[in-house]
């Protein structure tokens, strides 16, 4: 089973549905345009951009998402393709916008960005969201504080939030950078709805209590629910935030 099959990964993508959106509409007008939606999850920016009058190619490399994705689909104008987002088969030059909704930032930037290099026409659109990290997180620290940091694996999802690190992996095959921030709000009804979030619904997480024997698990139950219960109001509804990045570029004419 792989990562991003365990769980109910649906359950992320309708809360996230409004990074979407943004990361969407940061493309630019898409009536017309041909978008290809890369580690498009269950398709949430393929669909804003379908919405947008788009012709859209969704890729991803779990097979069960993209069935999720289709199915919501209906008869939108959106073809549904299992390949790595880096590595996608797609012809090279045929795409104006490409676009991501946290999913890229999963992937080796370096071949991710080669693989939108050859995607993107001239002057096509590169409009993606990514977490930033700041400070303690109830949704991480937990399962630091159990395995500790991880593997070193010369990328990780949280570079993208640095601008500094945006501009630097762009470099000259990009132009027209723009990053506008964003704050995104979590909220579950109660204590108990939050770790049914946690234990059952998000795969990272999920993948997390998977991988560890009784003692971690306990760990991480009890490190969650006192994370969590900080962010409880008086009357047990538990709600945070989590600052993003939405990252827009225009494909260099050359690169």
């Amino acid at each position: 089973m792989s990562l991003w099959s365990r769980g109910r990964y649906q359950a992320v993508g309708t809360r996230i549905a409004g990074i979407a959106a943004a990361t969407v509409a940061a493309a630019g007008p898409l009536a017309g345009r041909h978008v290809v939606d890369l580690a498009c999850g269950t398709g949430n920016a393929a669909l804003a951009a379908a919405d947008a009058g788009a012709r859209v190619t969704a890729v991803d490399l779990t097979p069960e998402l993209i069935a999720l994705g289709a199915e919501a689909a209906g008869a939108r104008p959106i073809d549904w393709v299992v390949a790595d987002a880096a590595d996608t088969g797609l012809p090279a030059a045929s795409f104006d916008a490409a676009v991501s909704n946290m999913g890229i930032i999963f992937v080796d930037p370096r071949r991710q960005l080669d693989e939108i290099a050859r995607l993107l026409k001239p002057g096509g659109t590169l409009a993606f969201s990514a977490w930033v990290r700041t400070g303690s997180s109830p949704l991480q620290d937990p399962v630091a504080a159990v395995f500790g940091p991880p593997p070193d694996i010369g990328f990780s999802p949280e570079q993208w939030g640095d601008p500094e690190i945006v501009a630097a992996r762009l470099g000259r095959r990009f132009t027209d950078l723009a990053l506008t921030a964003g704050v995104h709000r979590w909220e579950f009804d109660s204590l108990a709805a939050a770790m049914h979030f946690i234990t059952a619904e998000s795969p990272m997480h999920v993948a997390a209590f998977e991988r560890a024997d009784a003692e971690q698990r306990a760990r991480l139950s009890a490190g969650f629910e006192a994370a969590l219960r900080a962010h409880a109001d008086p009357a047990g509804a538990v709600s945070f935030d989590s600052p993003y990045l939405v990252i827009s570029a225009a494909r260099a004419a050359t690169v």
